[in-house]
């Protein structure tokens, strides 16, 4: 066994998989298509048995997923949209094929466990990340943990005020028009008609987006007040989107909360992460490395 640790994210589209030193350096990297749970977990067992057998492997997974470690589905993805994944063993099937202690926790939490570890959050006191891409959720560090109530952050479903003249009925299938269903990737495609990525920057889309994205952390800074707060996901680190979002963020604190962050100083409070796309499968990495929801060794 090597002294590498290994990284696991798993994604709608792809997996991405990563062995890493200690340091958080990267070794071996590969990307693997997101098909059924057989042939992709099976593609990601071949990648580390191609390679160095790890210390110890860290998971972030989309959601949701069993984090309980006494549950007999910990490990698995539960009531996923992504029906072909429901009830995959997805921890529990790496731990065994490999025969290695499994680190497993939310994609966004291991994002904001790198950002912490490595990236924008280090040396602070609580970090939040928030993606916003396919779908929007939170990852919350607070103390060097990742912080958990009865179940993980959903902040991608509260309500926040509908923008004036917005009819958009929201694409959320529990709860409509929450603020994943009215900003998150599905909704802008389905909104304007096409992959947001194709959209230019002086589209009008990206005013409404900001007014949704800028109500959302108004929530959050409010509730949780992080040290810092990294905006990731394919439509968070978008620059456009992030300019946006830090004037409309000045002019909804207003002066309210009495420090530099909330006003002139809101460019190096809200922040792109520093580990870029990256920072999921280094924070699985870190995870894996810090053993954080690590279970006992399999008997092999």
């Amino acid at each position: 066994m090597s002294g590498l640790y290994g990284g696991i994210e798993t994604g709608g589209t792809t997996c991405v998989c990563a062995l890493a030193t200690d340091a958080g350096e990267v070794v071996a990297r590969s990307e693997v298509p997101t098909t059924d749970p057989d042939a992709t977990l099976g593609r990601i067992v071949t990648f580390f048995r191609e390679h160095e057998l790890p210390r110890a492997i860290g998971i972030g997974s989309f959601g949701p997923i069993d984090l309980d470690i006494d549950s007999p589905t910990w490990g698995h993805v539960t009531t996923t949209p992504k029906l072909q994944w429901r009830n995959a063993a997805v921890a529990p099937r790496i731990r065994d094929a490999l025969g290695v202690p499994v680190s497993f926790d939310h994609d966004v939490a291991a994002a904001a466990y790198g950002e912490y570890t490595w990236g924008a959050g280090q040396g602070l006191a609580s970090v939040a990340y928030l993606t916003v891409g396919t779908g929007i959720g939170v990852g919350l560090v607070i103390g060097g943990s990742v912080w958990y109530g009865t179940l993980q952050p959903e902040v991608g479903h509260i309500r926040l005020p509908r923008v004036a003249g917005d009819a958009y009925e929201g694409s959320c299938p529990s709860h409509g028009d929450c603020w994943e269903g009215l900003a998150c990737g599905p909704a802008l495609a389905a909104r304007y008609g096409c992959d947001p990525a194709q959209l230019p920057d002086g589209h009008p889309a990206w005013e409404l987006e900001a007014e949704y994205i800028a109500a959302g952390i108004l929530a959050i800074a409010l509730v949780v007040s992080p040290h810092r707060l990294i905006l990731g996901g394919g439509i968070g680190r978008r620059q456009r989107v992030l300019e946006l979002v830090h004037r409309r963020l000045r002019e909804l604190f207003n002066g309210y909360l009495q420090s530099p962050l909330f006003g002139p100083e809101i460019d190096s409070y809200l922040v792109t992460p520093q580990l870029g796309a990256d920072a999921g499968v280094l924070g699985a990495v870190a995870l894996a490395r810090d053993g954080r929801g690590r279970v006992p060794r399999p008997a092999v």
